[in-house]
């Protein structure tokens, strides 16, 4: 391999380690949200107000203000959720796609979910809804040659922004 073909991407070793922790029985969402730490440094942006569904930034994102919103427990497919958790997942898309939109501004918005691990899930045992922001010619040669994604700013940049906007912890 020639020097062009490598980037640099040394913080993607807490990925790697994080993944093998995945691999090897843990869920990365379940390790995150039993941590201990604040929520600014997991990037959760926010709870809803019954504890059962929380979003957190993607920590590699697809574009900035990649946010992923999820029940706080445990569980791999919608069907399983509880009729409370299913209302709080969707009020907490709701709230995410307002809080981008008034972030970013963007063209458009991805919202999916990618339900077990044929469907692409990366984590197919803990159910997560994707909310993406996307604005149109947002995919460039680097994605598509080199598999990899050019982002305008630092995750902390992206979580202030998003808590700033989000609905209900803005009021008003």
């Amino acid at each position: 391999m020639s020097p062009l073909e490598h980037l640099w991407a040394g913080w993607r070793n807490d990925y790697i380690a994080t993944t093998t922790a995945g691999a090897a029985g843990r869920c990365v969402f379940c390790a995150i949200l039993a941590s201990g730490e604040d929520d600014t440094t997991t990037h959760v942006v926010w709870r809803h107000q019954d504890g059962t569904v929380v979003a957190l930034l993607n920590a590699y994102p697809y574009a900035a203000g990649h946010l992923m919103v999820m029940p706080s427990r445990h569980v791999a497919d919608l069907e399983d959720l509880a009729r409370d958790e299913t209302a709080a997942l969707w009020a907490g898309v709701v709230a995410g796609v307002r809080a981008l939109r008034d972030a970013y501004r963007p063209g458009g918005l991805n919202v999916g979910a990618n339900l077990g691990h044929a469907a692409g899930a990366g984590i197919p045992g803990h159910l997560h809804v994707h909310v993406v922001p996307r604005w149109a010619g947002d995919t460039n040669f680097m994605t598509s040659v080199a598999a990899t994604r050019v982002l305008p700013e630092a995750l902390e940049v992206t979580d202030a922004k998003v808590r700033a906007a989000w609905p209900e912890l803005n009021p008003g």
